[in-house]
């Protein structure tokens, strides 16, 4: 975490957003919570803060954050309802619970 691959084809917002994206899908930033702000990036990352704002706009035009004016950026809260969260393995408790 924290590395950008100068040498892949991926733009280095990208490659931010998608690590914010796997700690969103993996529960590490939780829906309502803020996200790293800009300054606090492109010290994680050793960008410009061109980038590390352009990472959030990503974010923002995805539908993973919002962002209040002067407050920060925070993980969307209805993700789950846009498919925007994989989907939670199947309960087979019930199941298992038959007595045969």
């Amino acid at each position: 975490m924290g590395e950008i691959d100068y040498g892949s084809y991926i733009p280095p917002y990208q490659q931010i957003a998608a690590e914010l994206i796997a700690d969103i899908k993996s529960g590490a930033l939780q829906p309502g919570r803020a996200i790293p702000s800009e300054p606090q990036l492109v010290q994680r990352y050793g960008v410009a803060r061109a980038t590390a704002r352009r990472a959030v706009a990503y974010l923002r035009d995805q539908g993973y954050v919002f962002t209040i004016a002067h407050r920060g950026s925070y993980v969307s809260l209805d993700l789950a309802d846009r498919g925007l969260l994989p989907e939670p393995p199947a309960d087979t408790s019930e199941a298992d619970e038959s007595g045969d």
